[in-house]
């Protein structure tokens, strides 16, 4: 795959799952892959479109191991660097098993601890982008991706973020806005966040986190404030999205489903989003491509998104409007 169309940047992370419980009783954990941006591009290869991912990882076995899983998944890791000073991110994440002891989580609930401090993709850099093999295939793809995680990992990610917002290839960002990660820059975050904002050409937020970052949550106003990006996506607690491509705005529902995990849904939405922007999808239909992989994560454990087969994604997404609106995902999945 010398020419991917779509090219993801940013951390990838190690993930021990734990038994549902309290953490501290767990005594087994699994192993899966996870990171936001090396997320939609697994979303992305889902959809049959050709994905690099590009970042750093320890020479290390939870390393390899991330490069073995994105490459078993169809995603090009030709340019990833291996690091043999740092060591790979990783989190742990407790499931809950509603038994209401002490430190027990409820059922279906789940929270991540990280240890990310010092990782290998913490010291990302322009020269990760702007050199070799990363630069070509940024420079030969149709969309480079990217989010606020990546932005606040170190001040060297963020030189290389705003690096990407000036190379010339479509730029898409998902605000991703972790308080945690930006440490003593978090005073900065509000300008840096806008400021990406601004330089992409794709932006996709929630209106919970816009109301945190920018104090305001209203799509419209979102959309008055910044009006750069030629797609704008706005996702709200009432389960609606707003897209606005240039000026014309459409509100998309999501589908009806029971929740097993949200872990996720975020980037499978955007990896949706994305796989039906490259491929000449209409603004309703790209949100409805959005819902559907986002709906993948919602249903299953794991931070990756189970994708329906190519014809049943082309039969829902054609729905008429109310069809859509009464669809519950379980069927969608049955037929």
């Amino acid at each position: 795959m010398t020419s991917p169309r779509a090219i993801c940047v940013g951390e990838g992370l190690a993930v021990l799952v734990a038994e549902p419980g309290p953490l501290e009783n767990s005594d087994s954990f699994t192993r899966s892959a996870g990171g936001a941006e090396a997320n939609v591009a697994r979303v992305l290869a889902q959809l049959g479109v050709s994905s690099s991912w590009i970042s750093r990882v320890g020479n290390d076995g939870f390393g390899r191991y991330l490069l073995t899983q994105l490459d078993r998944a169809g995603v090009d890791v030709s340019a990833v660097v291996l690091d043999d000073t740092r060591p790979t991110g990783m989190y742990v994440k407790q499931r809950g098993g509603g038994t209401g002891a002490d430190w027990d989580l409820p059922d279906g609930d789940s929270r991540m601890t990280y240890f990310r401090t010092g990782s290998a993709a913490s010291a990302l850099s322009p020269d990760d982008v702007d050199e070799g093999a990363a630069r070509d295939l940024i420079r030969s793809a149709e969309v480079v991706h990217f989010s606020g995680i990546t932005v606040a990992l170190s001040e060297s990610a963020e030189q290389m973020t705003r690096s990407l917002l000036a190379c010339g290839t479509t730029v898409s960002f998902d605000l991703n806005y972790r308080p945690a990660l930006w440490a003593n820059r978090i005073e900065d975050a509000p300008r840096v966040l806008a400021d990406h904002v601004r330089g992409s050409d794709v932006v996709l937020m929630g209106a919970d986190e816009a109301r945190v970052v920018f104090g305001i949550d209203d799509p419209a106003e979102l959309r008055a404030k910044f009006p750069e990006p030629r797609h704008l996506v706005v996702k709200n607690d009432a389960h609606v999205v707003t897209a606005f491509d240039g000026d014309v705005r459409v509100d998309v529902p999501a589908l009806r489903l029971a929740v097993l995990e949200r872990i996720g849904a975020g980037d499978a939405f955007a990896g949706g989003f994305l796989g039906g922007l490259l491929n000449g999808a209409s603004p309703v239909e790209r949100v409805r491509l959005g819902h559907l992989c986002a709906a993948g994560a919602l249903t299953a454990h794991g931070d990756v998104a189970s994708i329906l087969d190519s014809s049943s994604l082309l039969s829902a997404v054609r729905l008429s409007d109310n069809d859509w609106r009464s669809v519950d995902y379980g069927e969608l999945v049955g037929s």
